[in-house]
């Protein structure tokens, strides 16, 4: 039975897309690596807890699918920014969000100098 949820794990991570623009953050590559981690041994490795396991390749499943997204289908693909889908996959590539992170961080910077600059000194 192990050697069938090795396979079908598998099958998922063939499935699964990997996202180039969240490298390091993607849950391909993430999924890909507890799987490796999982089944170390592939199809000879045991399963502690097999009841857990097939949880969790169901759930997988269903985020791979789409499950809940056609289930409870939504009249806009907007969310409160009113930024499309492909709009916020633009802006949290993990190139996008260093560059974020720069800029807040410089903010920080400017913030911290003006309050440390009338801060009194320490003797």
């Amino acid at each position: 039975m192990a050697a069938t949820r090795y396979r079908r794990f598998l099958k998922l991570c063939e499935e699964w897309p990997v996202d180039e623009s969240k490298w390091g953050r993607d849950l391909g590559s993430h999924l890909r690596g507890r799987v490796a981690q999982a089944f170390r041994e592939g199809e000879h490795t045991q399963v502690a807890n097999p009841e857990d396991c097939d949880q969790m390749y169901e759930s997988l499943v269903r985020i791979h699918t789409n499950y809940h997204k056609n289930k409870y289908r939504r009249l806009d693909d907007t969310n409160f920014t009113g930024l499309t889908m492909e709009e916020c996959r633009i802006i949290i590539t993990t190139d996008n969000l260093k560059d974020v992170m720069e800029i807040k961080t410089s903010k920080w910077r400017t913030v911290w100098e003006k309050f440390k600059a009338k801060l009194p000194k320490r003797t």
